[in-house]
């Protein structure tokens, strides 16, 4: 895209970031799908030095240069920055404005040692032009180092303009030289060496106006070493606690602000508000899109009207799905925090899918007690006799092992207590629900077996056996009453007498009872 090759400013000369300048970068050019395979190089030095010449060399990108013919001044205000052209990984180039500015006036200093901190804070790779006058700035930046960066790393290539008569290898030796007093003389909380902060490499390039042909043949063998950069062994091979490039932004505007308003330069701190607002960020936007997602969408209209077959493995699958894709975009960021932001993503996930899987509880402990119901109605038809009530009690274990069955094929892979007490709940309903359809069966059918019973007693032995031993119903009630005249009447004791005696009695206590509940409801 033409836009790739387009630099922009990113903080005004008046020291104002440009938010809507860098998210427009960061969309157009989809820095946030590089996730950690992107670089961040910057350069720092004195003003009119060839930097924003070096950086176009080097990345191929469109930095406004000075113009020999117009004389020395201030080219480059404030930050700008680009897309470095045909490099992987991603590279954005930074274009600081150049230090010592006499444009500034009094304000140089302060703008100086600002852009200066921005750069080494945000960069992988800073790259300085060696001058005398930028020197002391690095007692300033190193001291501010130690505060702000912990163990990050960073890699500061110096560039020597290759047009005096001292001999290069000794240039090298008296600027580091330099580096390493300055290091030592820089207030440090701790003991600390300059390698666990900075890569130190120098290198010397011809003259650019001078020897232009030596000096592209120079920048295009240093711009193969930007290529691969963060892969072992490359200039910011051993960098540390990269952040995902979805958090550049937010990460650069309060880097600026940080500085802007000389608050104690605390990057743990720092990175901690950066991965918070980048992993909720995500964690939102997974949400949202697992609410809007057509699965979800087509299961929850179905659960209207039945239940969903695979309830359970659809539902899991959305809810790895977004999950894993938090995972991916966050990575990179602090673990403890993209951890706890997972952990909520999930808990807000199932709160609002946890309905669902109530109403597919529900949809079960219907299905298995209409098919409790059925098998009951069954049973009264085809088991009468011996063995009924085992087999009521069988429809029963039936039915509720289908709902078993059925919580089985619905349950998610995360369980949660929440989870558990709905189906405990809707499991205990439904045990309730089919027991008491067993004992009011079981009781019905009692009755009517004793009922049935005493029918035929009645139709029977009135008119065959009650016949046959010449005993009426009524003499059986006598007998009942008083044995002694049965006894002084001298009837015959026939199997027949013997049974209608036998039904008297029953219905005797039957009438006995009725008299007992009668009275008691007198009371």
């Amino acid at each position: 895209m033409a836009k790739d090759y387009c630099s922009f400013q990113l903080i005004t000369g008046d020291g104002v970031f440009n938010v809507k300048g860098l998210e427009n970068f960061t969309r157009t050019t989809n820095l946030a799908q590089r996730r950690l395979s992107y670089a961040v190089v910057a350069i720092i030095g004195p003003q009119s030095s060839g930097k924003s010449t070096l950086l176009n060399q080097l990345f191929r990108t469109d930095f406004r240069m000075m113009d020999a013919k117009q004389g020395r001044g201030q080219t480059t205000q404030g930050i700008w920055i680009g897309k470095g052209i045909g490099i992987e990984p991603f590279t954005i180039a930074m274009d600081v404005e150049g230090s010592d500015s006499s444009e500034r006036g009094q304000d140089g200093t302060t703008f100086e040692k600002r852009s200066a901190l921005f750069a080494l804070a945000i960069a992988d790779i800073d790259i300085g032009r060696r001058e005398a006058a930028s020197i002391p700035l690095l007692k300033t930046v190193f001291e501010a180092m130690t505060r702000l960066f912990g163990a990050r790393k960073t890699t500061l290539l110096f560039v020597l303009r290759d047009q005096t008569p001292t001999p290069l290898e000794r240039l090298k030796h008296i600027l580091r030289r330099d580096i390493d007093q300055i290091w030592a003389a820089a207030a440090k909380p701790k003991a600390q060496t300059l390698g666990d902060f900075f890569n130190v490499e120098i290198i010397a390039l011809p003259n650019y106006e001078f020897e232009k042909g030596k000096f592209n043949e120079q920048v295009a063998l240093l711009r193969q070493r930007f290529i691969h950069s963060i892969s072992p062994g490359g200039l910011a091979g051993d960098r540390k606690d990269v952040l995902p490039a979805s958090g550049f932004s937010f990460r650069a505007e309060q880097i600026w602000k940080t500085i802007k308003e000389n608050k104690d330069l605390d990057l743990p701190a720092l990175e901690v508000m950066v991965a918070t607002f980048r992993c909720e960020q995500i964690a939102k936007e997974k949400l949202s899109r697992l609410k809007l997602d057509e699965t979800w969408l087509a299961m929850s209209k179905a659960l209207k009207s039945g239940p969903v077959s695979e309830f359970g493995k659809k539902l899991s699958n959305i809810l790895e799905n977004y999950l894993s894709q938090y995972d991916m975009e966050a990575m990179g960021y602090e673990e403890r925090i993209r951890k706890d932001k997972r952990q909520q993503l999930e808990t807000e996930a199932l709160q609002f899918v946890h309905p669902a899987y109530v109403a597919m509880l529900q949809h079960l402990r219907s299905i298995a007690l209409n098919s409790f119901t059925t098998k009951l109605e069954k049973t009264v038809e085809e088991r009468r006799g011996v063995g009924f009530e085992a087999f009521v009690d069988s429809c029963g274990q039936s039915s509720m092992l289908q709902f078993e069955k059925g919580c089985e094929d619905a349950t998610i892979k995360k369980r949660v207590n929440g989870w558990v007490a709905a189906e405990v709940n809707v499991r205990e309903r439904l045990r309730l629900e089919i027991e008491k359809l067993k004992s009011d069966k079981k009781a019905e059918y009692k009755a009517e077996k004793k009922k049935i019973k005493k029918e035929k007693i009645m139709k029977g032995l009135t008119t065959s056996a009650g016949a046959m031993a010449g005993v009426t119903v009524g003499m059986a009630m006598m007998f009942v009453s008083d044995p002694f005249t049965a006894t002084a009447t001298g009837m015959g004791a026939s199997a027949a007498t013997i049974q209608l005696i036998d039904f008297a009695r029953d219905v005797r206590h039957g009438s006995n009872v009725a008299k007992d509940s009668c009275h008691e409801h007198r009371s």
